[in-house]
């Protein structure tokens, strides 16, 4: 259904909303530059007003740049409006007219762009069999469910055959269980169609699970891009560990580099971290980044940290120790618990590292 799969280059992309009462002006995206390979799914992800949206609606023309140029196909396309442009994008609300049936909604973009009917039947009747609406064709959006819904403004998209499908929080209005499906069923189309597709939300599972690779951004700039598995586990700051997992922060020492590897104390305790981040260096305030993961719990005085666990919730694959530290609370994953000793709640405990497993991030206001 797709055609040939474009890449989409942002080169130094500023967005800049002026302030007509006299206020300071608004940057909103701030030199952004990055490239989304032909049939790459690439997903912005960030928090409340980071930029992430404004830089998708430039990318549909429903906003231009201030400054820097938007390409797609090679074509600097920085100025033109959205149907000139070879995108097609899904929102956040639906937008389906209620007085149509779910074929005649899927079938709007081509009826408006003319294409001749005996097209459009077959055009619309591939799109509903992509995303599982085939026996829906006749039925109204109001007897639909959320995640049906979802499916047909998918369809709307995808059936206008774009080189670029754009996706603006399109799961954010449906339950937990239906959101989860929906991850599932948008990865397995745009991964069948080989489509390029640039997708937004401020939920990590989201863009974790979704995306090639995770495009990080706060307050209009981009803080680090790169594949789901690199984020996670080698962020370059402590804003981008927290964002997209759970992490524990511990203000450390850099005592020397050796490639990769960092030796670093934390009150006098000599601490080996697997990774550090560019910026890490002997002599520089830093942190050192654990995951829940790469914790573990022992006996009092035999690890890094002493505590006392809190609270211990059981997750059947895992249990979750909170445990009370001069630090803050820690939360300790512990996998597969059956047939584990699990500390009770009350209980002294000290916490080590998985030193291969946790990483040295440069201080920052962040």
């Amino acid at each position: 259904m797709a055609k040939e799969p474009v890449a989409v280059t942002i080169d130094r992309v500023t967005r800049i909303y002026k302030n007509v009462k006299g206020r300071k002006d608004v940057v909103a995206v701030d030199d952004a530059s990055f490239v989304v390979d032909p049939g790459e799914l690439v997903t912005l992800l960030g928090p409340s007003g980071c930029g992430k949206t404004t830089t998708l609606r430039m990318i549909a023309g429903f906003d231009l740049p201030t400054k820097g140029a938007i390409r797609i196909g090679g074509e600097d396309v920085s100025s033109l409006p959205p149907n000139k442009r070879d995108t097609a994008t899904v929102f956040q609300s639906y937008g389906l007219f209620p007085h149509m049936n779910v074929a005649e909604n899927v079938a709007y973009g081509l009826r408006i762009r003319k294409v001749p009917k005996a097209e459009i039947d077959e055009r619309v009747k591939r799109a509903l069999a992509l995303t599982g609406l085939a026996d829906y064709a006749e039925r109204s959006p109001g007897r639909l469910s959320g995640g049906q819904q979802q499916r047909v403004a998918l369809s709307r998209s995808l059936v206008v055959e774009p080189g670029v499908l754009l996706l603006d929080e399109p799961l954010s209005n449906l339950d937990a269980l239906l959101r989860e499906q929906m991850r599932v069923e948008i990865r397995r189309i745009q991964k069948s169609l080989g489509i390029t597709a640039v997708y937004v939300t401020h939920d990590r599972v989201e863009a974790m699970s979704l995306s090639d690779r995770v495009i990080v951004m706060k307050d209009g700039r981009i803080r680090q891009i790169g594949a789901p598995s690199v984020i996670y586990e080698r962020p370059d700051s402590a804003f981008v560990a927290g964002f997209v997992g759970k992490v524990a922060l511990f203000p450390v020492e850099v005592r020397g580099v050796d490639g990769d590897a960092c030796a670093c104390t934390l009150r006098g305790k000599a601490i080996k971290a697997g990774s550090r981040a560019p910026g890490a260096a002997a002599g520089s305030p830093a942190v050192l980044m654990a995951r829940p993961e790469s914790l573990r719990l022992g006996p009092p005085d035999q690890g890094v940290v002493d505590g006392t666990v809190r609270q211990n919730v059981y997750l059947g694959s895992s249990v979750e120790s909170f445990v009370t530290t001069e630090y803050g609370e820690l939360l300790v994953q512990i996998d597969d618990p059956a047939g584990k000793r699990i500390a009770a709640e009350g209980e002294r405990v000290s916490v080590s590292f998985n030193e291969e497993r946790v990483r040295v991030l440069p201080a920052s206001a962040d």
